[in-house]
């Protein structure tokens, strides 16, 4: 009788060792999305690299133990580094957020269209997208997305002029220069 197939191999490693990584990675770890993460990795990378297990019980036990133990390490690693990248972005999100001044008119006429008009609007100035572009990003035809820009513009002066009488001549150039008109 030959050695067992691979799948056989692995199964008997798995049901003989499970328990004592299971319990390694438990006591290393506090969130259960994690622990399932290191042990679903360790026995991945046991099943990769069947024929580098030792081939006596004792000694895979002791080889699952060092690769969940470099798992683990890999897993707290890539989470220090999700977690600085998060307090980096909140941090310049909380700048970027205090730099936009709140009480703005523009803004106030901006905040007070629907989100319809807000998105098309916020295509073309933000994301600095061409009409083709929108129209393909809205799922409509380009005539369609041109008269939905159009509207959306049109509302936005009239915000502006509702909000600052001063503004009404601003909401009018505004207007004709997303039209292409001096």
């Amino acid at each position: 009788m030959g050695p067992p197939e691979p799948e056989q191999r692995f199964e008997e490693i798995y049901m003989a060792h499970y328990p004592a990584i299971a319990t390694y990675v438990r006591r290393r770890s506090t969130s259960p999305d994690d622990i399932a993460d290191v042990l679903a990795e360790t026995f991945t990378t046991a099943w990769r690299r069947l024929n580098d297990v030792p081939p006596k019980p004792e000694q895979a036990r002791l080889w699952l133990y060092g690769v969940a133990r470099r798992v683990l390490a890999n897993h707290f690693r890539a989470e220090e580094r999700r977690t600085a990248l998060a307090v980096r972005l909140r941090g310049e999100v909380t700048t970027w957020a205090a730099a936009v001044v709140r009480d703005d008119s523009a803004h106030r006429a901006f905040q007070r269209l629907s989100d319809d008009d807000r998105e098309v609007l916020a295509l073309v100035a933000w994301e600095g997208l061409t009409g083709p572009e929108i129209a393909k990003v809205l799922g409509c035809s380009r005539g369609a997305a041109r008269l939905r820009l159009h509207r959306a513009r049109k509302r936005l002066a009239k915000e502006l002029a509702e909000i600052d009488p001063d503004l009404a001549g601003y909401g009018s150039r505004a207007v004709s220069l997303a039209e292409g008109r001096s």
